[in-house]
């Protein structure tokens, strides 16, 4: 994907503040630099913009991968600069502060931008050879990376499906699972969420993703929304599924949540599904182009609110009830910009987010439901492909 028509206000904000470029020093795990470059490598390497293009510098070592694999108009290697022999003359930090400095020198950059995560020695390093660097307070990169294009719409649809077929494989665990003593079992065993996240992994890395950790959570442990889930899974319980993957190749991050129960959770339980379910839908009927983040947060809260629950909008401090925001961003991080929450701003076309509304309490368990949508002019496309239903299926339930 080529991102150069994409900085345009990022150069509007170079320009407007009379300076000749913006530096990015870091790795690809920074998806700023990863969005800019093109390129993922695990060391750091710098990527500039100016106005005539993107410019990189990179290791020997990875100048052959970066020359055929990034979005950069150029590419140049540390040994231009006589990089090693700076290094033994002056060590490696000053010797790397010199190759930075030349290689903004070539491209008649003398004040530059940089964001705020950038490395606070390479700054007063730069600083010590006569640049002047800026930091760009506002995340320009990141507002620009929060509005996708076709192209990334694709790979996050990608993502999607392979996360689906990821929850299928843990709805159908669940669904199969004989029920012994008010505990789950499968094949002879104790349906662990150790057991369920292993086959999730497996299945997502049977499609090209994969993640560090993602959510299984029974009774008390999923009333606490970011409880990973341990131990057997309890029969009649509230079971809530959260798959959040990468995929290997391109970056790009899917998420969804379904809650499940095998076996009679009891009457709250069901009521809090429902209404979970109805604030989900609620949520998602206020989202278009032109209403804000917290708009479709208190479309949320509405329904909670007026089914009797309590909400950080109407509680800040309580610790029951949905204690959460309903969504946020997802594509290269997954959680980014923008926000579906009190401070959520406006949605734009093309933005990409999750709708997750929830409930909690230790004594009941529980409830999170969220899809994974884009935002259109008139509304949204969901890019989730998965039912939602309280009862585990076996089969395929797309």
């Amino acid at each position: 994907m080529n991102v150069d028509a994409e900085l345009s206000a990022l150069r509007e904000f170079l320009a407007a503040d009379g300076l000749d470029g913006y530096l990015i020093d870091d790795d690809a795990s920074d998806s700023d630099q990863r969005y800019v470059s093109g390129f993922t490598a695990p060391d750091p390497y710098q990527t500039l913009v100016t106005d005539d293009g993107v410019h990189l510098l990179v290791s020997g070592l990875e100048y052959g991968r970066a020359s055929a694999e990034a979005n950069a108009d150029s590419i140049t290697r540390r040994a231009a600069y006589d990089y090693q022999q700076l290094v033994a003359e002056h060590g490696r930090y000053e010797g790397t502060i010199r190759t930075i400095a030349a290689f903004l020198a070539d491209h008649d950059v003398d004040a530059i931008a940089v964001p705020r995560t950038f490395p606070t020695g390479t700054a007063d390093g730069l600083r010590e050879h006569g640049l002047a660097v800026t930091v760009e307070p506002d995340g320009i990169v990141t507002d620009i990376r929060a509005t996708k294009t076709d192209w990334e719409l694709e790979q996050i649809r990608a993502s999607q499906r392979a996360n689906e077929t990821a929850m299928a494989r843990a709805e159908e665990l669940i669904a199969t699972a004989e029920i012994e003593d008010g505990t789950l079992v499968h094949d002879d065993e104790p349906l662990t969420s150790e057991r369920v996240k292993e086959e999730i992994e497996i299945s997502l890395l049977r499609h090209g993703c994969g993640l560090d950790e993602t959510i299984v959570a029974c009774g008390a442990d999923a009333a606490d929304p970011h409880d990973r889930g341990s131990g057997p899974l309890g029969a009649g319980e509230l079971i809530v599924i959260d798959i959040f993957p990468r995929d290997k190749e391109t970056g790009y991050h899917a998420d969804m949540t379904r809650t499940f129960a095998r076996g009679d959770p009891g009457a709250e339980a069901r009521r809090r599904y429902e209404v979970t379910r109805e604030a989900y839908e609620a949520a998602l009927e206020a989202v278009e182009a032109g209403v804000t983040g917290a708009d479709v947060h208190d479309a949320a809260c509405d329904v909670i609110e007026d089914a009797g629950y309590a909400t950080l909008r109407s509680d800040p401090n309580t610790e029951t009830g949905f204690i959460h925001s309903t969504g946020h961003g997802v594509g290269l991080d997954v959680h980014e910009q923008p926000s579906v929450s009190p401070a959520g701003g406006e949605l734009r076309p093309g933005h990409v987010i999750s709708i997750e509304p929830g409930l909690y309490d230790p004594d009941v368990g529980g409830v999170r439901i969220e899809d994974l949508v884009v935002v259109t002019a008139d509304g949204y496309e969901n890019l989730t492909e998965y039912r939602v239903g309280l009862e585990p299926m076996a089969g395929d339930p797309r």
